[in-house]
């Protein structure tokens, strides 16, 4: 229903577009990481991507914010955007398109759709009564309330009394076809979870829900009625669109949708489900237009089991913490360690413990012992046997063999840290399957051929796990192939389409006779528990 296939050969994804009332958290980076690695593994299996992220830059809450900063809005905004750009370098997220709401392309496209909406009928005036929260920028219900008319989410916050006069889209109009469409598109709202919510949420009725504010000059007058400003989501939601424009294309929204739309996937935090899911859709629906493939709400984070926040002292700061331990140490962590999906937690201890056993201990000094005994077992730095030499009975190798199949179809579920758990399991079999072969003994007993089959299965399965973990840690990945003797740096993506299809160097046996191996070098330093006061 109102899906269009798009060719095999794309893949359009988009971040939620955050907003700039303050310097990027922990919270904005964590989908981020997430959609760049989904970015780049759709790159190994060789399809064209367009990852979009970027900035909502309107509505009450970014005013306010100038406002106690003592600038106008737009100059608040144009120096909190570069915050997120330099974390998005910093975290090494290979996006291709920044999406700023307040851009005057946004705006034409933003008018145009306006209008379909307008000339649909499902646009009309009317008076809004209720409790607002200027954080969520949204509405709410009496029954959704704290004890003092606090917000559920922004809990510290009281919402507000609104009685004014908005312009409404006709949802209800809507309720029917939304659930025609989620019985006829199950995936389309992923985790379960998360889909159990808007149905149950669509099941008690839709109300048709406002789309402009009053006595607000931040944003874009309503086309039919200058007097109001349009309500962010109305505003925001198509900052999807605009980004699909080619930078010299006119900003239309033929031009828009030419090539990317639908897109394949969203990415947003369960905190905006809703407007992802019900409120999206519908004015889709309305515009005439295709549905996104998949919506997808993740969880929140806490620290050392509470909720973040400057109230309480205990936020964590991002680039601190890339700036400390590294991009892939960051994106490691969070993507291996928290189900994708599911609320998470970040404990310093626990994440220096992760990364020592995982990255520096069974990965990093397999790497670096295996490389050792090449060099002092083997003629010219290098193994004369290939995968043919090794039986598929081999435990690595029949580990290996169903592996690549195994990570896809997990990262294609989202599941990060399922995908992250079975390389491991690779890995840690690589470690115990060196330790029981001892090819120094087989060496000294001068078994070269069976030494050769030891070094070659481990490596193979490093090289391997290297090739699988690449869009999660790029940087230790590409060290890791270049140690190997490949010329693929992971983080180059014309390369890694290029020179590594998935079809390819996720099957087992990649690694060749006549490679050239490089010196061993860390591939991840062991980092030391911070100290008590």
């Amino acid at each position: 229903m109102n899906i269009v296939d798009k060719t095999e050969k794309t893949f359009a994804l988009t971040t939620p577009l955050y907003y700039v009332n303050d310097v990027p958290h922990v919270g904005s980076a964590y989908p981020t990481m997430a959609a760049d690695a989904i970015a780049r593994f759709q790159r190994l299996l060789g399809r064209q991507v367009l990852l979009i992220t970027g900035t909502d830059e309107h509505g009450q809450k970014i005013q306010r914010a100038a406002e106690n900063k003592g600038l106008p809005p737009q100059e608040f905004c144009d120096q909190i955007v570069p915050n997120f750009i330099n974390l998005w370098q910093l975290l090494n997220i290979q996006y291709d398109r920044f999406s700023r709401t307040t851009a005057t392309r946004h705006e034409a496209i933003v008018k145009e759709f306006f209008e379909r909406v307008w000339e649909k009928g499902d646009i009309y005036q009317g008076q809004q009564k209720g409790w607002y929260c200027v954080s969520c920028e949204e509405f709410k219900e009496e029954r959704e309330l704290l004890e003092g008319h606090r917000c559920p989410i922004h809990n510290n916050k009281e919402v507000e009394w609104r009685d004014e006069q908005n312009y409404f889209f006709r949802l209800s109009k809507y309720q029917t076809q939304l659930e025609e469409f989620y019985r006829s598109q199950p995936n389309f709202i992923q985790p379960e979870s998360r889909r159990n919510e808007v149905l149950n949420f669509v099941n008690q009725g839709l109300q048709d829900f406002s789309i402009s504010r009053v006595n607000l000059d931040w944003g874009f007058p309503v086309p039919a009625d200058p007097q109001h400003t349009l309500y962010v989501w109305f505003d925001a939601l198509l900052g999807y669109v605009t980004a699909l424009l080619e930078p010299d294309a006119e900003p239309t929204l033929a031009n828009a949708l030419a090539k990317w739309w639908p897109v394949n996937l969203h990415l947003i935090g369960k905190d905006i489900l809703r407007f992802h899911a019900v409120y999206w859709p519908a004015m889709l629906l309305s515009a005439d237009l295709p549905l996104p493939e998949r919506v997808f709400g993740h969880g929140f984070l806490t620290k050392n089991g509470q909720k973040m926040g400057k109230t309480l002292g205990n936020t964590l700061d991002p680039v601190t913490l890339v700036q400390r331990y590294g991009s892939d140490a960051v994106r490691y962590y969070f993507l291996k360690e928290i189900e994708f999906g599911k609320d998470g937690d970040f404990n310093e201890v626990r994440f220096i413990n992760v990364l020592n056993a995982d990255l520096a201990n069974d990965l990093g000094n397999l790497l670096n012992r295996t490389l050792n005994m090449v060099k002092k077992y083997c003629t010219g730095n290098a193994l004369s046997i290939a995968n043919e030499a090794i039986p598929v009975e081999n435990p690595l190798k029949a580990i290996g063999l169903r592996l690549g199949e195994q990570v896809k179809q997990a990262y294609q579920a989202l599941a990060f840290s399922q995908a992250c758990e079975a390389i491991l399991s690779l890995v840690q079999a690589s470690n115990k399957f060196i330790d029981d072969q001892a090819p120094w003994s087989l060496y000294k007993q001068g078994q070269q051929h069976e030494v050769e089959e030891v070094l070659y299965a481990v490596l193979e399965s490093v090289r391997l796990a290297a090739y699988l973990l690449s869009p999660v840690i790029p940087n230790i990945s590409s060290d890791i192939y270049q140690q190997l003797g490949f010329g693929i740096n992971f983080n180059d993506q014309i390369e890694s389409v290029t020179a590594a299809p998935f079809c390819t160097h996720a099957k087992w046996g990649v690694l060749s006779s006549k490679q050239h191996l490089g010196e061993p070098r860390p591939i991840f330093k062991r980092i030391d528990l911070p100290k008590n006061d």
